[in-house]
């Protein structure tokens, strides 16, 4: 729509001249973005634009989206692609839940949280029992938690518009490898405290997972930070 001065109005931002207004503030401008790749589970655009200093930008973004159409620069949405899972293990709830995953980005190993992608349609919470399953073997038992400290957050912005939900829960069961798949190497871990302390010290971490497991460490109560 227009208003009466003549200023676009679009989804709460206004764009005067060449340039978005959001907040008072100016923004650069997207004028175009194109799809380099065409790969299963992530893809390569390019995107042309001018930054609000008036000057050119080539930029590239990874993504999980399939088509421009999909992605959150074009959809203002920030809709889960992938699911974080900090479970707790064991009788006396002293035990995290790790996986140490060969990543061909490092060349070696890193600990991570059990994650995985959303299926469209489906619900991350469920998508987290899911991915317990097939990369662990264990069941999980999600915790209901207030919405700030698990809807979808951005990974690492400046290269992808991913983001990822997080699930807190109970593990329990049998450990089990039946369900990964070929292409994964993953040894799954259930860690006290003193094997977090030593793994912060000295192994390669993602940093979500790093975050929670200082959480771990100090707080008595595993689950305490989260008020459920």
């Amino acid at each position: 729509m227009t208003d009466s001065a003549g200023l676009e109005l679009q989804s709460g931002l206004l764009y005067v001249h060449k340039f978005k207004i959001y907040g008072g503030k100016p923004m650069g401008e997207i004028h175009h973005v194109e799809k380099m790749t065409d790969n299963r589970f992530v893809n390569l655009y390019h995107v042309d634009a001018t930054s609000v200093h008036n000057t050119p930008v080539s930029y590239y973004v990874a993504s999980r989206a399939k088509s421009v159409e999909e992605l959150k620069l074009k959809t203002g949405k920030n809709t889960p692609d992938g699911v974080i899972i900090y479970s707790i293990y064991g009788e006396k709830k002293d035990r995290v839940v790790l996986i140490r995953q060969y990543r061909y980005t490092l060349g070696g190993y890193i600990y991570e949280f059990p994650a995985g992608l959303v299926e469209p349609g489906e619900d991350f919470h469920q998508a987290a029992v899911r991915e317990m399953k097939e990369e662990t073997g264990l069941d999980l038992e999600p915790l209901q938690v207030d919405e700030a400290y698990e809807k979808p957050y951005f990974t690492t912005i400046g290269m992808t518009d991913e983001s990822c939900a997080t699930v807190y829960g109970y593990a329990s069961g049998e450990i089990s490898k039946a369900a990964q798949e070929a292409s994964e190497e993953i040894e799954i871990v259930l860690a006290d405290r003193e094997e977090v302390r030593r793994i912060l010290k000295e192994e390669r971490v993602a940093i979500m997972c790093a975050y929670m497991l200082m959480h771990f460490l100090k707080d008595e109560e595993p689950f305490g930070f989260l008020d459920c």
